[in-house]
């Protein structure tokens, strides 16, 4: 009876050992690799799968999720024979998991030297300078060039980030120093083109106001003349109008005699005139004529009254 009961217990341990390799759960985004008698046999999927103990063997457990490997920093040589410690990262998805358990020994190590190498001679391939402008080209350069070989391992690289580039501490001191130049530089003709634009908005102001006064001075020209025009007209008018009562007075009885005697009145105030403000004495040309004009003056004066 004891050995019974011994024999059961033993059937009841292997028959539960041979259940738990049976029964196997892989994980959501993991794939499993099983050997049958020491050969690839199988690839098991996220969910339960069942395998033939003592006969199958899970050889390999892979993740299927992007991971991230960091890429040793390294000392690369420049096409102007400057070093630059470069320092970066690459992100990777294994998409065949037996390629990834038997394509390589280990394609975390040849993944690896493979983005060394290549990122080695990207950089050889540049002058200082553009290595800091050109990231996104030795990213994209290196993704391509690891792709292609990694595809034979199962892997398949997604990108390549650069997390720093490193030069030397005289470098890193000229570069300052032609930041600093440059910086001055932009400063200065920023300045330089404030003063342009100085010179320029005071001779524009200056111009407009020239304009300005110009278009005031023509203005009070043209008014001016058109007053003076104005009061031309007006006096040639008042003379006119003179003229023509001094015609219908002269056509009226009588106004013969009164235009003799205002002239012979003007003519004597004149030459009155004459003899208080010169002490030459001026005789007329004509004494007749002057005599004849008086003495018709004089009966004119008699014949009024």
């Amino acid at each position: 009876m004891e050995t019974f009961g011994i024999f059961t217990i033993v059937l009841f341990v292997v028959a539960l050992v041979f259940v738990f390799k049976t029964i196997n759960v892989v994980p959501q985004q993991h794939a499993w690799v099983v050997e049958r008698l020491g050969k690839y046999h199988a690839t098991l999927a996220p969910g339960l799968n069942i395998v033939i103990p003592f006969i199958d063997r899970i050889a390999y457990k892979h993740i299927l999720k992007e991971i991230p490997l960091d890429v040793p920093p390294q000392v690369c040589i420049t096409r102007d024979n400057t070093q630059l410690q470069v320092d970066g990262i690459l992100y990777f998805q294994i998409t065949d998991a037996m390629r990834a358990s038997y394509g390589s020994s280990n394609y975390l190590a040849a993944i690896t030297q493979l983005a060394q190498t290549t990122l080695r001679s990207v950089i050889g391939k540049m002058e200082l300078d553009r290595t800091f402008e050109e990231r996104d080209h030795i990213n994209t350069t290196i993704v391509n060039a690891i792709d292609e070989s990694a595809a034979n391992w199962g892997v398949k690289v997604l990108r390549y980030e650069i997390k720093d580039l490193t030069p030397p501490e005289s470098i890193l001191h000229s570069m300052q120093a032609q930041i600093t130049a440059e910086r001055e530089k932009r400063a200065l003709i920023a300045a330089s083109e404030g003063r342009k634009q100085e010179q320029i908005n005071i001779a524009t102001g200056e111009r407009e106001a020239a304009i300005a006064r110009s278009e005031g001075e023509k203005q009070a020209s043209i008014n001016r003349a058109e007053g003076q025009a104005a009061a031309i007209v007006a006096l040639a008018e008042a003379n006119a109008s003179a003229l023509r009562q001094i015609a219908d007075a002269i056509g009226a009885p009588g106004g013969h005699d009164a235009v003799n005697l205002k002239v012979a009145e003007q003519y004597v105030n004149a030459f009155a005139h004459l003899a208080k403000t010169n002490n030459s004495i001026i005789v007329p040309a004509n004494m007749g004529d002057m005599s004849g004009l008086i003495a018709s003056a004089m009966q004119i004066v008699k014949s009024q009254k």
